[in-house]
């Protein structure tokens, strides 16, 4: 049951995301019992977050925050994947860097609060391998099932970021630091589901065929409790987390204009074959010295 003050608050909050417009054939919506479930339905690019994909499901979560039909909300992907991560050709855009800057720090501060500032009883059911900001955001929900086929990585380290959604201080309450760290680092460990279930990174680990079904069952389970406070997993305080995404938004902003983040991109492109986007962050590294004093 939520506080009624909390309620009230958190709606407001939410319904600040109504400007972003919903992409049905992104999202695929299904209410049952009063839950809905929310599937993200781009499985031919492994449900990667894109610009369109991203406005797409929070659009979608306003819906529910506002919906008193909805008691309670699952997120979930379509296909093999639950998420490959932020697509960065498909969110970021060229501009100049100051307002580059601006844009990431603002939209991945948005993308997070919107999992800390939803109002009603959250579950993440992982259908299958969960990558970046999927993971970070999952471990913001109530609960997260998943099935024996997931996978989760956070390769932030080598890709020359710093941690965000907050697993700079809440993976170490889920799972104790050592764990952490080994996710978080350049060991990058991507435990299975079962090895997440238990280190404490998530709730539940079933069969595949039971996911949706198990989901159902943490939510009943919790407005079925006349007790039950929304809350984030590891008992970690709403305004907290907030504040520690909005410091984490603002480091990954910096670390994206950085030569160890341009650098890493170039190593990566240049790996997969892509010499001419190779060249692109290439010269974004040897032009660094001039155009970063448009910071």
């Amino acid at each position: 049951m939520l506080r009624p003050t909390c309620s009230v608050l958190l709606r407001r909050r939410a319904s600040a995301l109504r400007p972003f417009a919903t992409k049905p054939d992104l999202t695929l919506v299904e209410d049952r019992d009063g839950i809905r479930t929310i599937t993200m339905n781009n499985p031919a690019k492994y449900n990667g977050w894109t610009d369109p994909m991203l406005r797409s499901w929070m659009g979608r979560f306003a819906d529910a925050a506002n919906d008193d039909d909805v008691k309670a909300l699952i997120l979930t992907g379509s296909g093999k994947y639950y998420c490959a991560g932020v697509d960065l050709s498909g969110t970021i855009k060229p501009m100049w860097p100051k307002q580059l800057h601006e844009q990431i720090y603002t939209f991945n501060k948005r993308v997070f609060d919107t999992f800390l500032e939803f109002p009603k009883p959250l579950c993440v059911a992982v259908n299958g391998p969960a990558i970046g900001a999927s993971v970070t955001t999952a471990t913001l929900a109530d609960c997260v099932v998943a099935s024996t086929t997931a996978t989760f990585s956070t390769p932030f380290a080598r890709l020359g970021v710093p941690p965000e959604g907050c697993s700079s201080v809440h993976f170490a309450r889920l799972m104790g630091p050592e764990n952490a760290m080994r996710m978080l680092g350049m060991d990058g460990w991507a435990p299975t589901a079962k090895e997440a279930a238990a280190v404490g990174l998530i709730n539940e680990c079933v069969a595949p065929e039971e996911l949706l079904d198990a989901a159902h069952a943490q939510l009943r389970s919790r407005l079925a409790n006349e007790t039950y406070v929304k809350n984030h997993r590891g008992y970690a305080d709403t305004a907290e987390l907030m504040a520690v995404n909005d410091r984490e938004s603002k480091d990954l902003a910096d670390a994206f204009l950085a030569v160890p983040f341009l650098r890493a991109q170039a190593d990566f492109l240049a790996s997969k074959g892509k010499k001419k986007e190779a060249l692109v962050f290439e010269a974004l590294v040897a032009t660094r010295p001039a155009w970063s004093l448009l910071l």
